[in-house]
C-alpha cells in the first residue's frame, strides 16, 4: 500500500544517454557514424577466409537517367537527393560501375547495414537447416529458446519468424517515444537485457494471418540460430559465409552494451559495400561461388517470393510500402521487375538482387531519418533503371 505522505515520483526528461541512437543517426553525423560504429559499441569479429577472390573491374560510366515523378533525373541527381554514400554495380559478377559520395567512405570503409542483416540472417538459417543443425521451419521457436515458454512467442514457428508473420508485436514505429522499437533501441545502447524486452511482446494478430515488419522477429529468429548452432552469430557467419565468399575484409557484428552482450540479427552487421555485393551475387547465382553451393538453391528461390497473398506485392499493408512483397527475409518487387528482389536497411541500405538481368547493386545512403517513402521510391526507380539498362546493353 502506498503511504498518503509519499511524494509522487517526478516525470524524467530523457537524458542525452538515453537520445544517444537518434544522435549517432542524425544528419549530418551519420556520414560518419555509419562508418565508425566499432568506435561507438564493442564488436565481434566476423573473420574473412585466408584466399580472396578479387572482383573483376571494367568501369563504365553510366551514363543514364531514370524516371521518377514526370522527370528524369541522373546518378549523380539520385546520390544528392538520397543522400548516397556507396554504390557498387555488379554486372555478371563484375564491377562495371562504382562510386562513394560519402564523406568518410570508400572501398575498405565498413558500413552499418542495419536491416540487410536480417537477410544476410536469414541466409545463414538456410544453411543451418540443410546441415541438419535446425530440424525444420515447422519447429517451434521454444524448442531452441525454452526461455519463451509463457511469451506471446510460445506458438510460433520459425517459418512465422523468416516471413514476419508470428502476429507479436505493434507497428514498428520510430517516432513514436515508448514504442517497442524504441525500447528496443534504448536498451541496447543503455544497458539491460535485450531478451526481457523481446519476452515482453503482446500478441496483437492470429500467427500467420498478416504480415508485420519486425525486427524483434529476427533477433529472435538470431538467437534460435545460435542455440542451434551453439555458435555466436559473428562464429557461424564467418564460418558459413564469410570465409567461403573470398570478400576483401573482416566485417563484424557491433554488440549490446548490457550484459549478456548479443549481436542484432536484424540490425547490426557492418561490412564493405563490395563484400556486401558478394553476399546479393550469391543469390543471384543460385546460392553458388566458385563453383561451390553454399547456400541451397531452393533456399535462395524460396526468398524471391511464395504465393501467400498476405505477402504479395501491394499486399503488406501498413507495415510495408505498396510496391513490395515480403519472403524469407528479403522484399519482393514481383515479375515486372526480372523476378528482382532486395534487402533493406534504415536510412537507405539496399542490397538489390535481379537474377534474370545477371545484377546486384548495393546503396548505402545517410537519410536524415530512418524510414522515407518518396526517397524509397526514387531509389527503386533508380536502380531498376539501372539493371534494364545493363540487361539490354551488355
Amino acid at each position: 500500500m502506498t503511504s498518503t505522505t509519499e511524494r509522487p515520483v517526478a516525470h524524467r526528461e530523457p537524458s542525452w544517454w538515453d537520445r544517444q541512437g537518434d544522435l549517432i543517426m542524425r544528419r549530418p553525423f551519420n556520414e560518419w557514424t555509419f562508418t565508425h560504429m566499432n568506435w561507438l559499441m564493442p564488436t565481434e569479429r566476423v573473420a574473412r577466409g585466408t584466399t580472396s577472390l578479387p572482383f573483376p573491374v571494367e568501369p563504365e560510366p553510366l551514363d543514364l537517367t531514370y524516371r521518377f515523378e514526370d522527370r528524369d533525373h541522373t546518378l549523380a541527381e539520385l546520390h544528392r537527393r538520397t543522400f548516397t554514400t556507396a554504390f557498387v554495380v555488379v554486372h555478371r559478377g563484375v564491377i562495371v560501375h562504382e562510386a562513394y559520395p560519402g564523406a568518410f567512405a570508400g572501398p575498405r570503409s565498413r558500413m552499418q547495414l542495419f536491416s540487410l542483416s536480417k537477410s544476410v540472417t536469414s541466409i545463414l538459417v538456410g544453411i543451418a537447416l540443410d546441415a541438419g543443425l535446425i530440424g525444420s521451419e515447422k519447429d517451434r521457436i521454444t524448442d531452441y529458446r525454452p526461455d519463451f515458454l509463457g511469451t506471446a512467442y510460445e506458438e510460433n514457428t520459425i517459418a512465422e519468424l523468416l516471413d514476419m508473420t508470428t502476429g507479436v508485436g505493434d507497428l514498428e514505429t520510430w517516432e513514436v517515444p515508448n514504442s517497442g522499437i524504441k525500447q528496443f533501441e534504448q536498451t541496447i545502447m543503455g544497458g539491460g537485457n535485450l531478451a526481457d524486452v523481446v519476452r515482453a511482446a503482446t500478441r496483437t494478430a492470429p500467427a500467420g494471418d498478416r504480415f508485420n515488419y519486425s525486427t524483434f522477429d529476427t533477433q529472435v529468429l538470431g538467437w534460435v540460430l545460435e542455440a542451434a548452432t551453439g555458435q555466436s552469430l559473428a562464429t557461424y557467419a564467418s564460418e558459413q559465409l564469410w570465409s567461403r565468399l573470398g570478400c576483401d575484409r573482416d566485417a563484424y557484428y557491433w554488440l549490446t552494451r548490457g550484459r549478456p552482450r548479443t549481436a542484432i540479427g536484424g540490425g547490426s552487421l557492418n561490412a564493405t559495400a563490395r563484400d556486401m555485393a558478394r553476399i546479393g551475387v550469391l543469390m543471384a547465382n543460385d546460392g553458388v561461388v566458385n563453383g561451390e553451393q553454399i547456400v541451397p538453391q531452393d533456399w535462395v528461390r524460396r526468398s524471391r517470393g511464395n504465393d501467400r497473398p498476405q505477402l504479395a506485392v501491394g499486399a503488406l499493408g501498413p507495415s510495408g510500402y505498396s510496391h513490395y512483397g515480403y519472403a524469407n527475409q528479403w522484399w519482393t518487387l514481383g515479375t515486372e521487375c526480372f523476378n528482382a528482389f532486395t534487402g533493406l536497411g534504415v536510412h537507405g541500405q539496399y542490397l538489390y538482387v535481379d537474377p534474370d538481368a545477371e545484377v546486384v547493386i548495393v546503396k548505402c545512403s545517410a537519410w536524415p531519418t530512418q524510414d522515407d517513402e518518396r526517397r524509397d521510391a526514387e531509389t527503386v526507380a533508380a536502380l531498376r533503371r539501372v539493371a534494364d539498362h545493363l540487361a539490354c546493353t551488355r
